[in-house]
Formats: structure tokens, C-alpha cells, sequence
């Protein structure tokens, strides 16, 4: 083997990144076509006992006799088997922006690398691609644009001018202000510069309005989209398009931050603040802020777009990070803020948890022939089933929590680890058949509304009736063609949607989020009641929300009662400025689960003491404590919080301490003794 390696004269090793969970990359004797631009393309090589795509990120020079500096002898390596050309090279600066949010968040940087590219192109023999065509079936040229308002002219005479570097833009516009035309502007103005745009949203079921409203405006321009409902072999084409220039506007949810554009001109993200920008599994980053970072590398524009920042995008106008640029008016001529009532219902008697003023203003509704929406964010039919004889609950078996009701199948599910069983016909603890259903969903509301409104066509929206895009279509047709009286609704219904026929909001059950455990819900609760407040009255007819309560006088509502978003993020600030929470502070968190909770608490115990405190002032570290949920899917878990004023001491201390956690003995990276299972979260949203 030796003697024939020699006889081949290899010139050069391959340096290549692997999809593992190891913080290393691994070399292997080039193939004979290899050359030093090969940098950057998709090479198959045997890893273990099979084969891998992997990711070139050297080509270094060899010598059969492993006398070059750093360099193994040839008969130490494994040959790469073949490299792919299908594609053009990976450019540096996405290779960068990969390997950034490998270190920032702590992940290994094989996985960053591999995760960013679509299954279809990790696998080891090439994809067949085909050119693509603009995605719009027009045959006209472009609709006319839409006459501007006056902020909209105000905003897009700021932003113009500034296309030709980085500048990060935070768009504040409350909702139907026109924020979407604004961006459609400004994609507009980089095309014809020749450049290509990426455009972020949270979320699958805001894709097809905006994909349509964009491939309208922009019909011969190829347009693509990168979500989790694109299929295998559609993704990995879309990804190649953007890759090699010929798509030139991108949409897609989080994943698409890590999207290769060589051209790329400006990077718009909608609906900024919300909470699914954050990836929660494998590397846990968040692609908002990702997004700004790319931006910043690339020297091109980045617009973050919200009616209701998040607290850190206000704290970066605050300290002159981003520009703030308002939209204070609605884009259509006629349409105006909708009139906010709070109704106190503490001393209301209340019909399966509706007031007699909120009944009265849905018929009001019917009577109008406009539709209203009754917002109540808890699917299901009941949160809990309970006997009345024992007290039993439905707990669960796999969680510590509890599983809700749901009518339309009679079972009982889990709404964490989608645990399902049927429905008991008595308790099975002792026997006793009144088991009664505690709390309200989505589906016992819509139950209750049809006694009240028997003549009304009643519509539920839920994750429940809506769990792809094409059946969300089918339903948001539904609405839109106003073949709907009523609709009962989650936070699916809080943003992105423009129903011009919907007057009415009547938001229920929202008290729960005043005083919630997670010092985030109140941010949360503010964004979710704007947001869905601001569905009502888009078009020439005014609107109306009603929220029932029990605290009218809390400062969250009274912000919301003045629809004064400012005044809010102001209040919410300077609570945690005084608490020492993000932003104010940074944060990471390791949390571990085992089927033993004692196994993982001395897990955490034991890590927690690796690196003297004396050496890191600047950083703390919390006790090691059961999460709020500490059974999920049958494991115990727990979590230890660190948090320090300065982001770089504890990207410091991260990068000394998780290596010497996964040094011990018996350890692997995310694996422990004991059947423990763990991970890091920089910039966790949840503590």
C-alpha cells in the first residue's frame, strides 16, 4: 500500500470538515485532479466504517515523507475518495459566517458547516439539477405599485441612499403601516443593482402570502424559498440557485441565514421579535442576530422589520447600534388603529370564561356581517381533565406535565412529547365516572360559541386543523373569501395576516402571562395582544379589540390600551437593567437530563466546579436546579445558568471550561456517565 501511495507522488492533503460532534477536522490524501481553489467544495470520504460528505477548508501541501511542516506522513491518511464539482465552491465569507456561529455558540464547527448545506447535497453521489424559472405564472409585466405614504417616502428616502454598505435598520411601523411595500422597495432598487436579496420570516405559514406578493411585484425575477415543507431534492436545487447567483431573492425561515449569495445586496427580516428565529435543537442559534452579523461581514444593508420590538433591537437604537426608522400610520387611505377595551371581569359572572359584553359584541358582529376573531392561545378542549371524587389529574406519563383534551378524537395529548391516549370513562385511580374537563381551549370555545351563535359560520385555526402549509391555505382562502362569521384562534392568527373583512378582535385567557415564571412571557404577551390587535380594521371599516381581565390597571395593558409600544419596551428595559438581564447581561445555560434526577443534578454539581471562580471574576454561575418542566419524554432534567456584564468573559470562560468538560473521564461531547445527556445554550430565551 506504502510503495503504490509513493508511486502516485500526492502532492497535497485535504483538510475537511466532517458532520460530528467533535471540535476537530480531519485530513485526508487529496485526489489526483485536486488543486489548491478546491477550497470550498463537498468531497466524499470514508469516515469510520462509511462514507461522508464533508466540506473542504484546506488544501495543504504533502510530502511522501511527512517532512512538511505539520503535515503526516502519506501512509497516516486515508484518501478522499472523489470531489464534487457540481457546484461551485462554498464562498469564504459563508465558510466564515458557519464557522462564527460554530464559536459563538459553542458548537462543533463540522456540524455547523454540514447542517447549513440541504440533505440532498450531503449525500455522497451529485444531485441532477435543473434551471430555474421565475416562480410566477404572470405573463404581464409587474403590477402598478401602490402610492406611498408619507412615512413610507420618509423611510425609503433614508434607506435608498444607503444601499451600498452595512447599516442596520430598525423598521418600526405599527401594523398595517405598509412595512411589506417598503421592503418590496427597496428589493426593487438592489435587483437593479444586479445584487440578490435574502428575506426572513419566523415562521412556514407567512411564506405564501409574502412569497405571492413578491413573485407578483417581481414576476420574471427567480424567487425561491427555504423552509422545512420544501421538499429534499426542491431545497437542495434552491440552495444551488442561490449558490450560484441565479436565484436572486431568497425567503426563508431561520435555516435560510445560512444560505450562500455571492451577490448579496440587502438582508430583510420580518417580524423581528419573534421567538422562532431561535433555533432550539443542535446548534441553538438565533438567526436574527446571526443575520445582522452576516450583514455586517458582507458591508450590505440589513432591515429588521417589527410593530413590536424586541427589547434588544430597542436597547440597540437606544445605544446607536440601529437607526430607528417609523411607520406611524396605517398604509390604507381609510384605516385607522382599532378602539382597545379592557373588560374587568372580576366581578362578572362569566359562560364558559365569555363575558355577556364580549357575547354581545360578536353578535354586533354578525349583525354588521364582518367578522370578528376570538383569540385564545391554548388549543385543545380543555388544559386538563380532572375527577371530581379523588382529585386525579391528567398527568402525563412521560412529562411533568399535564395532557389537554381533545374533544374532536376524544383523546388526551401531550402537547411536549405528544403522548396520546383515549379519553377514560372513569377515573382510573378510583373508579368515579364524573370527569370533568378544567380550564379552556380553542375547541371548547368554538363548542361554546356555536350554542350562542347557532346561524354563525364558526372557524377554528389551530396547530390542530392547520398543521401544513397547503391546509393553511385552504383555511386562509376560506377567510379571505369571507365564507367565515367567527374565528376562534391561537397566535397563528397574530401576525402576518391581512384580512380586510375582520372588525372585531376578543382576546380571552391573556392574564396568564402577567405573572409567569419566564421574566420573558411579559415581552411575549405584549408582542402576541399587539399583534393580534392588529388585525382588526386593515381596511376601510374601523376595528375593535376587547380584551377580558382581571388586572385592567397592570402597566402591560394600559401601554396596550394607548397602543404605545415605546412606553412598554421603555418599562420593560429598565426592570431589567435593574435585575441584570439580557440585555444588560449575557447568558448561557448548560442544561442535562437522565432518567435519574440525582444523576444529573451531580453531573452539573461536579462541572460546575472545573474552573476556580477566581479566575473568572466576571462570570457566574448559578446552582445546578431542576427545569421548570423536570420530566419531558421520560428524562429528568436540569440546568445550570451562568451570566456575566461582559459577553467576552463568558465567551472566554465557555471556551476554557466546555473542553474540560468533555475532557473527564467517561465523557464525550453532550454525553456523561450515568446515562446523562447535555448541552450548551448561548443566549438562551428561556432560563
Amino acid at each position: 500500500m506504502q510503495k503504490s501511495l509513493e508511486n502516485q507522488a500526492v502532492l497535497w492533503r485535504l483538510r475537511v470538515a466532517i458532520d460530528a460532534p467533535l471540535a476537530v477536522n480531519f485530513d485526508y490524501l487529496a485526489p489526483a485532479d485536486t488543486t489548491p481553489s478546491d477550497v470550498g467544495l463537498r468531497v466524499v470520504v470514508p469516515f469510520g466504517s462509511g462514507r461522508r460528505v464533508g466540506l473542504i477548508l484546506a488544501v495543504l501541501p504533502l510530502s511522501g515523507d511527512g517532512t512538511a511542516a505539520d503535515a503526516p506522513a502519506a501512509d497516516q491518511l486515508k484518501p478522499a475518495e472523489s470531489i464534487l464539482r457540481d457546484l461551485p465552491p462554498m464562498p469564504a465569507d459563508w465558510i466564515s459566517l458557519c464557522l462564527f456561529a460554530a464559536s459563538y455558540y459553542q458548537a462543533a464547527p463540522g456540524e455547523a458547516l454540514l447542517q447549513a448545506i440541504p440533505t440532498g447535497l450531503r449525500k455522497p453521489d451529485p444531485v441532477k439539477r435543473r434551471a430555474l424559472k421565475a416562480v410566477s405564472k404572470a405573463e404581464h409585466e409587474a403590477p402598478m405599485q401602490p402610492a406611498l405614504t408619507a412615512g413610507q417616502t420618509a423611510v425609503l428616502d433614508d434607506l435608498l441612499p444607503r444601499l451600498n454598505g452595512y447599516s442596520a435598520n430598525l423598521l418600526f411601523g405599527i401594523t398595517g403601516s405598509g412595512k411589506t411595500e417598503v421592503y418590496l422597495r427597496l428589493i426593487e432598487a438592489v435587483l437593479a443593482q444586479g445584487k440578490q436579496v435574502l428575506l426572513l420570516v419566523p415562521e412556514i405559514n407567512l411564506t405564501p402570502l409574502l412569497e405571492a406578493r413578491v413573485t407578483q411585484r417581481f414576476p420574471h425575477v427567480p424567487v425561491v424559498s427555504l423552509h422545512s415543507e420544501v421538499t429534499e431534492a426542491a431545497r437542495a436545487r434552491h440552495f444551488a440557485a442561490a449558490l450560484t447567483g441565479e436565484a436572486h431573492i431568497v425567503i426563508g425561515t431561520r435555516l435560510a441565514v445560512f444560505t450562500p449569495m455571492p451577490k448579496l445586496g440587502l438582508i430583510i427580516i420580518d417580524e423581528e421579535h419573534d421567538p422562532a428565529y431561535k433555533q432550539l435543537e443542535g446548534m441553538r442559534y438565533h438567526a436574527r442576530d446571526l443575520a445582522v452579523w452576516r450583514a455586517h461581514q458582507a458591508g450590505v444593508p440589513v432591515v429588521l422589520g417589527s410593530a413590536t420590538p424586541s427589547p434588544e433591537s430597542w436597547a440597540n437604537v437606544q445605544s446607536g447600534r440601529y437607526q430607528r426608522l417609523d411607520l406611524p400610520e396605517r398604509a390604507h387611505a381609510d384605516a385607522v388603529l382599532p378602539a382597545m377595551t379592557l373588560l374587568d371581569t372580576r366581578r362578572m359572572t362569566l359562560d364558559e370564561g365569555l363575558s355577556a359584553q364580549l357575547l354581545e359584541e360578536l353578535a354586533q358582529g354578525l349583525a354588521a356581517k364582518e367578522q370578528s376573531l376570538l383569540f385564545i392561545n391554548r388549543r385543545g378542549y380543555a388544559p386538563v381533565l380532572t375527577c371530581t371524587a379523588c382529585g386525579w389529574v391528567s398527568n402525563c406519563r412521560r412529562c411533568a406535565a399535564h395532557r389537554v383534551v381533545h374533544s374532536l378524537d376524544r383523546t388526551l395529548r401531550c402537547h411536549h412529547c405528544g403522548d396520546t391516549s383515549p379519553i377514560p370513562r372513569q377515573c382510573p385511580d378510583c373508579g368515579n365516572a364524573d370527569l370533568r374537563p378544567l380550564g379552556r381551549g380553542t375547541q371548547r370555545v368554538e363548542e361554546s360559541l356555536r350554542k350562542h351563535f347557532p346561524q354563525a359560520r364558526i372557524l377554528r385555526v389551530d396547530r390542530d386543523v392547520a398543521t401544513t402549509r397547503k391546509q393553511w391555505e385552504v383555511l386562509e382562502a376560506q377567510i379571505r373569501s369571507q365564507d367565515v362569521d367567527i374565528l376562534v384562534g391561537t397566535q397563528m392568527l397574530a401576525k402576518g395576516h391581512d384580512f380586510p373583512a375582520l372588525t372585531r378582535v376578543c382576546v380571552v385567557g391573556a392574564d396568564a402571562g402577567l405573572f409567569a415564571a419566564d421574566w420573558r412571557a411579559p415581552e411575549r404577551l405584549f408582542a402576541q395582544l399587539m399583534q393580534v390587535a392588529g388585525r382588526a380594521g386593515r381596511a376601510d371599516r374601523p376595528g375593535r379589540v376587547i380584551v377580558q381581565t382581571e388586572h385592567p390597571d397592570h402597566a402591560l395593558y394600559q401601554c396596550l390600551l394607548r397602543h404605545d409600544t415605546p412606553a412598554f419596551l421603555n418599562l420593560e428595559l429598565t426592570a431589567r437593567q435593574q435585575a441584570g438581564f439580557p440585555p444588560y447581561a449575557a447568558q448561557a445555560i448548560v442544561r442535562a437530563e437522565a432518567k435519574k434526577i440525582d444523576n444529573v443534578l451531580d453531573f452539573l454539581q461536579r462541572i460546575r466546579g472545573l474552573v476556580p471562580q477566581e479566575q473568572h471574576p466576571e462570570v457566574f454561575i448559578y446552582d445546578p436546579v431542576p427545569m421548570r418542566m423536570v420530566r419531558l419524554a421520560g428524562r429528568e432534567r436540569a440546568q445550570l445558568l451562568l451570566e456575566s456584564p461582559s459577553r467576552i468573559a463568558l465567551q472566554n470562560f465557555l471556551n476554557q471550561w466546555l473542553p474540560m468538560i468533555s475532557a473527564g473521564r467517561g465523557m464525550t461531547r453532550g454525553h456523561a456517565p450515568g446515562g446523562v445527556r447535555w448541552g450548551v445554550e448561548v443566549d438562551p430565551l428561556e432560563c
